[in-house]
């Protein structure tokens, strides 16, 4: 099975943003020495758990710090942004590390109303015309715009060896159209959605419309999961990271990853135990046995090329080790 790591970059209660940047280079150059098959890193805005606002920046320094495994963008959002200033950083990237770039995209905003206000004059407007400008990036990713289109003679330099592998993330069937529209891969968020995720993917595979780069449908499940050595074990860490969502949707209080002993003493109202127990039907938890088997299980239900892991713990020690553990199972 091929697996790959997506990384939020989070905060710990007892840690600070330089420190989760720090981790999060050290899960990459794990995450290579274990067989994964690349790494993403998220872009999120002004929330205080996760560090991670530019990851075009945290790349340059991971790329740097790696030699082999993929890393790549998961995602940007490109509605805050214009596609030649998107193709220009992700082609130079692609030029300092031949091979190993992958520009995923979203259509999130990745923060509050007032961050996606103070980083974009109009985000809805960008929302809609996402489907135009996503394809102007590909235009400026392949350097093929018709002789007749305005940015003809525009290119996004420096043009690398190998151009970045554009990837389309989403949790909609919205997204699997635009992604197999354009006849590039694409990545679904299963630990983000509600909707039937099998359906989605499945009109992604149906609709996709091959082209010159990828003549066949490629497909990623991110799933979130938290994997010990014991069930028990596995399923107290779940605890700090079902907590976080939670406090996530509060106005006020703290935003980071709480400790496993805040985790511990926590008094759950009924309202928040409800909403405990649908955060635990979107991870996958257990010991290394019974992680392997769900992950199978996913595989088989998405018929899925590669399944993205995203994990947080309370410790980024436990979340290393989940990691390892994984890995040592799977591949």
């Amino acid at each position: 099975m091929k697996l790959s790591i997506l990384d939020q970059s989070p905060i710990l209660s007892s840690a600070t943003a330089g420190q989760a940047l720090q981790e999060s280079l050290k899960l990459a150059q794990i995450g290579e020495k274990l067989g994964y098959t690349r790494y993403w890193i998220a872009e999120h805005h002004d929330l205080s758990g996760l560090a991670c606002s530019t990851p075009e920046v945290m790349l340059g320094y991971i790329g740097a710090n790696t030699e082999k495994i993929r890393i790549g963008s998961g995602a940007v959002l490109l509605p805050h942004y214009k596609p030649y200033k998107v193709a220009e950083t992700f082609n130079m990237l692609a030029t300092l590390f031949p091979g190993r770039i992958d520009l995923g995209i979203g259509r999130a905003p990745g923060g509050s109303a007032e961050a996606t206000m103070a980083l974009s004059d109009n985000f809805l407007e960008g929302i809609r015309k996402m489907p135009e400008t996503f394809k102007e990036l590909l235009h400026f990713l392949h350097n093929d715009f018709p002789a007749d289109h305005m940015f003809s003679k525009v290119s996004a330099a420096p043009r690398p060896p190998v151009a970045p592998e554009p990837w389309l993330l989403g949790t909609s069937e919205k997204s699997a159209i635009l992604a197999a529209g354009n006849g590039v891969a694409y990545a679904f968020g299963e630990f983000m959605s509600d909707k039937d995720g099998r359906k989605i993917v499945e009109r992604y595979k149906h609709d996709f419309q091959p082209t010159e780069s990828l003549t066949e449908p490629k497909t990623i499940i991110t799933a979130s999961v938290i994997c010990a050595g014991t069930t028990e074990r596995a399923e107290e860490l779940a605890l700090t990271n079902h907590l976080w969502k939670i406090q996530l949707e509060k106005p006020e209080g703290n935003k980071r990853i709480p400790s496993l002993e805040e985790a511990r003493q926590y008094s759950f109202s009924d309202e928040e135990r409800d909403m405990l127990n649908e955060s635990r039907k979107k991870v996958v938890v257990g010991n290394p046995v019974e992680v392997k088997q769900q992950l199978i299980e996913l595989q088989n239900q998405y018929q899925a090329d590669e399944i993205m892991i995203v994990t947080i713990t309370p410790s980024y020690e436990d979340r290393i080790r989940s990691y390892q553990l994984i890995a040592d199972e799977l591949i």
